[in-house]
């Protein structure tokens, strides 16, 4: 499948003025996993490629887990921008986290001092937030990514007139917390994903900072290969496909135990690929990928009869995007307002909102094959019209010149 001879690149110059732009997220680079660290490395490369003179402000952290430093600290070049690593510091045991965290998870009401105990025990970036203190002025923009960490709290406090916050916003019970509130009250602006993000904010922040919808880019392959998928994972059959992290927060356990209990009341023909172990009690239906390659991640959604989004907590969903380009139809959980929103629009997607709704989509893809064929097919148009980069970038580049103009008279 090659793209149509008409789309543009992913970035083209830049036609705005430029300047010197922070880019702020906790993790960064392509071993980085997850759907916040992705967008802000694409946007900062993006932005660059225009013309822009982008710094990365970042940990030396791989992952999200232990926090461990795993990169040097200091300051070096990626292709065309500079990246400052600082140091992650958890020094405290995470017992506090622990505690506020089933309270938080149970509805309970936190005092606001509790709150910001619950933030503090987790990973802060203390170097990074001096360095803004004492160099703030010197960028024309600090974008800021995801809401739910300390450095994104930090940092916009530390330069809020120059600051637009990227939230990717879920509806988590995390949201509620009111320690957030000044967050998204005091930046000089908010650039939303998606209209059920952007809602959700309004509903839960009445003092919102302005704020525009832009959405995000996504990367379109050049080209898709199904049969070279399979044959390198030695994979035979029909499949369903999960491409997500193994985590609570994306209802993994849920989807599991709704595959299985649908493959035995329905003797549906599929497997399910995924990038992580299974439990041994449905170990002969799932196909271990582990970490796969872009080129392989890529040619799975194109091999894949469908791909099964499980979670409810989505500011966008990249991995839809990446389903539908592929043409392959997207099964979703329905308690995400943001799945829906995007399988309503597109028209490329079923949505389930429990196991047994969930045993439907997969019937229905087992019993008619060339109908969720034609239906996933669909969703490519819905990408290319919406989230390739050039588009986003435009959005961008003329939202940073009506917030904070050359010169800083915003």
């Amino acid at each position: 499948m090659q793209p149509p001879d008409d789309q543009r690149a992913p970035f083209e110059s830049g036609r705005i003025g430029h300047g010197r732009i922070a880019v702020v997220t906790p993790r960064y680079g392509p071993e980085v996993v997850g759907g916040s660290e992705t967008l802000m490395r694409e946007l900062a490369h993006g932005l660059a490629d225009r013309g822009w003179d982008v710094e990365v402000l970042t940990s030396c952290a791989q992952d999200h887990f232990s926090w461990r430093d795993v990169f040097p600290p200091g300051t070096s070049r990626v292709d065309n921008l500079t990246v400052r690593r600082f140091p992650a510091s958890v020094s405290k045991s995470r017992h506090e986290r622990v505690f506020y965290n089933r309270a938080i998870n149970a509805g309970s009401a936190l005092r606001l001092d509790e709150q910001y105990r619950w933030l503090n025990d987790d990973v802060r970036m203390p170097e990074m937030f001096h360095h803004l203190v004492d160099h703030g002025d010197e960028y024309r923009a600090v974008l800021l990514s995801p809401y739910l960490f300390w450095p994104t709290v930090a940092c916009a406090e530390a330069v809020p007139e120059r600051s637009i916050l990227i939230p990717c916003l879920h509806d988590e019970p995390e949201a509620y917390l009111g320690l957030f509130d000044a967050l998204f009250s005091s930046v000089r602006g908010i650039w939303f994903l998606s209209d059920p993000e952007a809602r959700l904010a309004e509903r839960l922040h009445p003092g919102l900072a302005e704020h525009r919808v832009l959405g995000t880019g996504v990367h379109v392959p050049t080209a898709y290969d199904a049969q070279r998928f399979r044959k390198k994972y030695g994979i035979e059959g029909r499949f369903v496909l999960y491409a997500g992290r193994r985590e609570a927060g994306k209802n993994w356990d849920d989807l599991l135990d709704g595959f299985a209990a649908a493959c035995v009341r329905s003797a549906l023909p599929f497997s399910l690929a995924l990038p992580v172990r299974a439990p041994a009690a449905i170990a002969d239906r799932v196909i271990d990928l582990g970490y796969v390659p872009t080129e392989d991640r890529d040619d799975a959604f194109a091999a894949a009869d469908a791909y099964l989004q499980p979670s409810r907590y989505e500011s966008f969903s990249r991995t839809m995007m990446e389903s539908w380009l592929a043409e392959t139809l997207v099964i979703a959980n329905g308690g995400s307002e943001v799945n829906r929103w995007h399988c309503d629009r597109s028209g490329a997607g079923l949505v389930y909102d429990d196991a047994l709704e969930l045993e439907q989509c997969l019937r229905f893809v087992a019993d008619s094959p060339a109908a969720a064929a034609a239906i996933g097919a669909s969703g490519r148009g819905y990408v290319l019209d919406n989230y390739t980069w050039g588009p986003v970038l435009d959005r961008v580049e003329e939202c940073l010149g009506e917030w904070l103009p050359p010169g800083g008279s915003a």
